[in-house]
């Protein structure tokens, strides 16, 4: 992966109770370093088990500030501090309908249910069904079955539950999807990385007014791999 280097596979060994020590002590840090603020993603990040959504051989290194690869192509879990970054930004909360672009092993769909509560909506699609099949299977394991995941191209959206009232892409785009702008409900946000996935790439949020005006800003530099799809980067 650009821009990481990713520490040898090994068995895991760590315990469950070694796991919840580093998962509070990563939520002091994220807290401490400006990217936790909002009470219900700081109670998401303590609840949900990151070491149960890393491939297993990774597993005793899932609260490291580094990004894993998954079961299929191009696939990764991301860093620790992305999730807050992007869920702070868009300003999820409780009730909200979210729709994730590329679900990858379904950490982030697991912390989004547990920020949007049982009065909101979470849905997620990938596009590589090895990496879809190991999200599902996770979810499946830890009761998240409530998360309507789907196998698609999210380039394209998901016009059926649409407007969503906060959208997040996980992979780098060429420019925005026309199409999830368009599934974007009045005062909604998305948030997307945009540039080419050989080099730092911006991080993008959207807002759209009351009158639908879209207005843009610039987050930060960011890594993340490539949009698939019809509206992502071609092969």
């Amino acid at each position: 992966m650009v821009g990481w280097t990713i520490p040898h596979p090994k068995v895991p060994e760590k315990t469950k109770k070694e796991f919840e020590k580093e998962r509070e002590e990563k939520v002091k840090w994220l807290t401490q370093e400006g990217f936790l603020k909002s009470k219900g993603i700081i109670k998401a990040m303590l609840k949900v088990p990151r070491e149960e959504f890393v491939p297993e051989q990774y597993r005793d290194y899932a609260y490291h500030e580094l990004p894993f690869p998954l079961p299929g192509r191009d696939a990764t879990i991301s860093c620790p501090h992305s999730y807050p970054l992007f869920y702070e930004a868009l300003g999820l909360k409780a009730g909200e309908k979210l729709f994730e672009v590329g679900t990858g092993s379904g950490y982030g769909a697991a912390l989004a249910r547990e920020i949007v509560g049982p009065d909101g909506r979470v849905v997620t699609i990938e596009i590589d069904e090895e990496t879809y099949n190991f999200a599902r299977r996770n979810m499946k394991r830890l009761d998240y079955d409530d998360v309507f995941l789907i196998h698609g191209d999210g380039s394209l959206g998901y016009a059926p539950d649409a407007p969503y009232d906060k959208i997040c892409i996980t992979a780098t785009c060429p420019e925005i999807p026309r199409p999830l702008i368009h599934q974007l409900a009045i005062q909604g946000r998305l948030m997307a990385p945009v540039g080419s996935p050989e080099r730092a790439q911006d991080l993008i949020l959207i807002e759209q007014d009351k009158d639908g005006t879209l207005r843009r800003k610039f987050i930060e530099k960011v890594l993340y791999v490539p949009l698939k799809g019809k509206h992502g980067w071609s092969d």
